[in-house]
């Protein structure tokens, strides 16, 4: 079997419900699917293993391929969310990339250190002020004094994302990356398309607000990729 490169997994975590997706990205349709509803209504490790179990290995028959990698969605109060707001002067010089990249990232690194135990999952640019002025969208080759922008940030405890990550090891699996439910929901809460479609959107980049976290070994890749759609 090889890596899996047309689909990818989806796992939905929430207190009183576990889903699993197989979703081709090509396509753009579900191949598979399977849910169990939690009577607990508390995340019990137990269950999700042997979801997992009951699962995987069905997913990877009707592949042909290894799941090496998933995408945990996830809803529980644990997740942390908070915003940060920062300004820079800009010298009344046209807005850029790097103007805008440059206060994400000291905003990243301020959420960092001020909670070491936390893992980012979403970054959001929530609001943009332009010489005193609000956008809901970032505006191209303006001219600019300053420039303020409100960031959200929501995040998972290593509490929570450790025992996920150590329980999806036994499957040598690899979390790629943690997504809000909460978030993907409300994003397309007007309009009536499936979960699992939802999720792929969300990768994808719809939200054109959000910054897309890139790997660093990523070549000829900035941290920040998806980042450059605000300007399209």
């Amino acid at each position: 079997m090889n890596e899996e490169s047309n689909t990818q997994t989806y796992l939905s975590i929430s207190s009183n419900k576990l889903e699993i997706y197989l979703f081709d990205v090509i396509k753009f349709e579900n191949l598979y699917s399977n849910e169990i509803i939690i009577e607990n209504n508390f995340l019990d490790y137990t269950i999700l293993d042997n979801f997992l179990d009951k699962n995987i290995l069905k997913i990877e028959k009707l592949i042909g391929k290894f799941v090496k990698n998933i995408f945990i969605i996830i809803e529980n109060e644990q997740l942390f969310r908070t915003h940060i707001g920062i300004k820079k002067k800009n010298y009344n010089k046209a807005l850029n990339y790097g103007s805008v990249k440059s206060l994400v990232v000291e905003s990243k690194e301020l959420f960092q250190k001020s909670y070491r135990d936390q893992k980012i999952m979403h970054i959001i640019v929530n609001s943009y002020m332009i010489n005193g002025k609000n956008f809901e969208y970032l505006k191209k080759d303006i001219q600019a004094d300053d420039l303020s922008l409100i960031i959200n940030f929501i995040s998972i405890p290593e509490s929570l994302s450790y025992p996920l990550e150590n329980l999806l090891q036994k499957y040598q699996i690899k979390i790629n990356k943690y997504l809000d439910k909460e978030y993907v929901s409300s994003f397309f809460e007007d309009e009536t398309i499936k979960f699992p479609v939802m999720v792929c959107k969300i990768l994808n980049g719809s939200n054109l607000n959000e910054v897309q976290l890139i790997p660093k070994i990523s070549k000829n890749r900035g941290i920040f990729e998806k980042f450059f759609q605000l300007f399209s």
